[in-house]
């Protein structure tokens, strides 16, 4: 991620001055050693909270067998990966541990999978966000919809598509030096160890435009767009029943049924709100002429504030186990279990058996007492995890 904090002007022997010293690597940040605390007391909070979200949700997926914990557990796996990949990897490993950049092949590689971290932790959320509106605007379909082995299916899909969508992020644009790569001394270039060529192209310039914008728009734009659409529906629902629900229309089982819809519009509502600065200032850095950092008081300034930006985008995959805690009252007692067992492990609860039912019934907007009104269905589910109608 940009931009890098340790990469110093060469001196003219091409040796890098205070290679590996903690002042050298602190002086290129206008945040001085507020990154490096930062971005070490995210990972030392964020990965345990991750980890312990993961054996939660595991614990619910194997009681329960809902799909929206299936996501929220692939939500918490993509979080972990980009707490490693990003935050560690990147951040803390390159920038201030070795303070050198990493070799090419390497630097490439690392490259791509920390974009596919970030496009995974993205858009699990988004079929999280479709299942949640099958369940509450048609929640007699949901059972046919929704089942675990179709949310498998999704999620692998997902992880894949992410994968293969990085690939052509090798060639991500170092916004900081070489978007034009004419206006960069020998020595910068040298510094950050990346193969900028005097005088781009018009080619390589469309081709690094193209990536940026398309990184906008996959991480950013279009994924807000379905959240926004979804969650306006969801909530026009929600309000629609509750209006019935006070008029005495239909008798609902109230607030014990929309823990895991309020945990979607917490998820995509601080996304969107993180995320935002650091994709506008990625806009704003394309087109803005390139200046050198040490000689430029704006270039200081637009450091410091993508900065910030990182930082309160890479806040996001950490904050979502004290908002799941924070809303479901499930969540916080299976939570709470663990840490209590965790010094006495024990083996996780027996899985869920095939034979477990489902009926309409079951919907959260249907109660026993209003039950008779809608045609009964119920749902059993095989070997395989799909949902199979014994009566109707």
């Amino acid at each position: 991620m940009e931009p890098n904090h340790i990469f110093m002007p060469l001196s003219p022997n091409n040796s890098m001055e205070g290679r590996g010293k903690d002042s050298a690597a602190l002086r290129a940040c206008p945040l001085g050693p507020v990154p490096v605390i930062y971005y070490s007391t995210l990972l030392c909070l964020g990965l345990p909270a991750n980890l312990l979200t993961v054996l939660v949700l595991s614990q619910l997926v194997s009681r329960r067998q809902k799909s929206s914990y299936i996501y929220l557990l692939a939500l918490a796996a993509a979080d972990v990966l980009v707490l490693l990949l990003v935050v560690f990897v990147d951040f803390l490993l390159e920038d201030f541990l070795l303070a050198m950049p990493f070799p090419g092949l390497i630097q490439k590689v690392v490259q791509i999978l920390e974009f596919w971290a970030l496009h995974t932790s993205v858009w699990v959320a988004v079929p999280l966000t479709v299942d949640r509106y099958v369940a509450v605007c048609h929640p007699l379909r949901y059972p046919s919809v929704s089942y675990p082995a179709r949310t498998c299916r999704v999620i692998a899909t997902v992880y894949v598509g992410c994968l293969l969508s990085a690939a052509p992020y090798v060639w991500w644009p170092d916004l900081w030096h070489d978007l034009s790569g004419d206006q960069i001394s020998p020595a910068w270039k040298v510094s950050v160890g990346r193969n900028v060529s005097e005088g781009l192209g018009s080619k390589r310039s469309m081709v690094q435009y193209v990536l940026v914008w398309v990184h906008c728009l996959t991480v950013y734009a279009a994924p807000c767009s379905v959240f926004f659409a979804l969650n306006v529906a969801i909530v026009k629902r929600l309000r629609s029943r509750a209006q019935n629900h006070s008029q005495g229309r239909l008798h609902l089982r109230g607030l014990a049924t929309g823990r895991t819809t309020g945990i979607l519009l917490a998820v995509t509502s601080v996304f969107a709100i993180l995320w935002a600065p650091r994709t506008a200032l990625l806009l704003y850095r394309l087109y803005e002429p390139l200046l050198e950092p040490a000689v430029s008081r704006s270039s200081q300034l637009l450091h410091l504030w993508i900065d910030v930006a990182n930082m309160l985008a890479l806040l996001n995959t950490g904050v979502n186990f004290f908002l799941y805690c924070f809303i479901s009252k499930r969540f916080r007692a299976v939570a709470a279990s663990a840490l209590r067992a965790f010094p006495r492990w024990r083996p996780p609860p027996a899985p869920f058996y095939a034979g477990h039912t489902l009926s309409a019934s079951s919907s959260p907007w249907i109660s026993p007492a209003n039950s008779q009104r809608v045609r009964m269905f119920v749902y059993q589910y095989d070997k395989h995890g799909r949902p199979v109608c014994i009566s109707s």
